[in-house]
């Protein structure tokens, strides 16, 4: 079994944090919700032990990919109320790594995943990290213009077929404008990411300190 290579491990950004220990990326990362580098360390310190437990309990390599990507969303979105002091009179305090097994292990057995030929996630394409603030920024964007960046990214469709569909929906837009709006929502999407995301993920120059 091949452990994946993640690329933004070896960015400037990430490997500033390394020095940093679990309790104190956490607190990093829940003091600073606007900041994406302290999740994407914890993703890189942690990707392989959650990878591996993954990829042993799915059934092809598509999957696993697929549930690995949504174990750390899963984890994303449970972080921001994670408190591992919590536990400290018990006689076994609570590490993030058990943690973060505890939640893969949550997600193995709870996630109900499609065939593998109803997968449409690569993940040598979009990093888990990326993939969660892609969606956090999708969900600051209004209704209509969230719907068509999707409809196009995600499932390919033409202008003129998105154009087709928002009207049947009751949307007067021509395909023409679809295109319009597909350039605004693509502008706002990456506006909404946060700074180091884009440094990190996109090429951007480091964000001055």
């Amino acid at each position: 079994m091949q452990i994946p290579h993640f690329p933004e491990a070896n960015h400037p950004l990430v490997k500033s944090l390394f020095h940093y220990g679990d309790q104190e990326l956490l607190n990093l990362f829940q003091s600073h919700p606007e900041a994406g580098k302290y999740f994407t360390a914890m993703f890189c310190r942690y990707s392989p032990i959650v990878y591996t437990l993954i990829r042993h309990s799915a059934r092809s390599p598509v999957q696993a990919d697929y549930l690995f990507a949504l174990t750390w969303r899963h984890i994303y979105y449970e972080l921001g109320g994670l408190d591992l002091t919590n536990g400290e009179s018990s006689k076994e305090t609570l590490t993030l790594q058990n943690w973060l097994i505890n939640m893969t292990a949550l997600c193995i057995n709870d996630l109900e995943l499609p065939p593998t030929e109803a997968i449409h996630y690569s993940l040598q394409a979009t990093s888990p990290p990326l993939w969660c603030y892609i969606e956090q920024a999708l969900e600051q964007m209004p209704p209509v213009l969230r719907l068509m960046v999707l409809m196009a990214q995600t499932f390919h469709w033409s202008e003129t077929r998105i154009a087709a569909y928002l009207q049947a929906e009751g949307e007067a837009i021509a395909p023409l404008d679809v295109a319009n709006f597909l350039r605004e929502g693509y502008l706002m999407l990456e506006d909404k990411l946060p700074a180091d995301v884009r440094c990190i993920y996109l090429g951007e120059d480091l964000p001055q300190s």
